[in-house]
């Protein structure tokens, strides 16, 4: 029982406001690494402060940011950490976190982290694979636009990379776009006009079918991405399904616990 107690795997997620959201992708995730490390406890810290602020207040729920898991893991006696973020990539809240956890090191034997999920080439073809595998049955004249979130931080170039990545690999009709970075709603419109498709179909390429999946992409709203997309013209069908729903994308994320440094 002693390396139960002295061994655990931190999760870190930014979180979501939507109970539905975290029991299909995070609480899986968890899961599924639970399932692969008995040896280890599993404690779940997440990184946004305006979802942990939300939760508090409106479910009376409270759950740790990272520095305080790490005060947690500390005070139960926990001596060698996995902290296995599922972050999509490299970027901000990666930084933080990494920047959180180098703040306890000298509280424990060993902290070893594990990588986001695209960090690599190998996992960049691997969350294609996922995607592949998921939407086989879409036809060649359909088309799957992902909406990622993006962000100002130079890692950002994984999505135009990852996008270009899929056309290599002959996925002609997938395309991948961000909120809050570029590629741009107005690029992948243009690049929508060239193929043509008879149907869009649109999905968060994002862990969890959140708030900017439910709003910014399939809402009501006349700037959300399916209005813009029908006001083009285009037939379009929503899809809320997070990658954490996704089983080959939460054995990416066992296997970098599996890897971590």
């Amino acid at each position: 029982m002693e390396t139960q107690q002295t061994k655990a795997i931190l999760v870190v997620s930014f979180g979501t406001s939507y109970t539905d959201a975290r029991e299909k992708n995070i609480d899986r995730i968890e899961a599924d690494i639970c399932a692969a490390f008995p040896d280890y406890r599993i404690y779940r810290a997440w990184t946004s402060k305006m979802i942990l602020k939300k939760l508090k207040s409106r479910d009376g729920i409270v759950i740790d940011n990272v520095r305080e898991a790490m005060e947690r893991m500390e005070a139960d006696g926990i001596r060698e950490v996995i902290v296995q973020p599922t972050h999509v990539m490299n970027g901000i809240e990666n930084d933080r976190m990494i920047a959180d956890v180098r703040a306890y090191e000298e509280c424990f034997a060993s902290i070893r982290m594990g990588a986001p999920l695209l960090t690599t080439e190998q996992d960049s073809r691997e969350a294609i694979a996922a995607l592949e595998q998921e939407w086989s049955h879409l036809s060649e004249n359909e088309a799957l636009v992902l909406m990622g979130h993006g962000t100002e931080h130079y890692a950002n170039s994984v999505y135009a990379a990852l996008d270009y990545m899929m056309k290599d690999m002959g996925h002609e009709n997938m395309f991948l776009g961000t909120v809050e970075a570029y590629p741009t709603l107005e690029a992948l419109i243009r690049r929508m006009k060239k193929a043509n498709p008879v149907k869009v179909h649109l999905a968060p390429f994002m862990i969890v079918a959140g708030d900017h999946a439910k709003n910014d992409m399939s809402g009501e709203d006349e700037d959300s991405w399916a209005s813009r997309f029908s006001r083009e013209g285009f037939t379009v069908e929503c899809h809320l399904k997070g990658l954490g729903e996704y089983p080959h994308i939460r054995e990416m994320l066992v296997r970098h616990v599996r890897e971590a440094k």
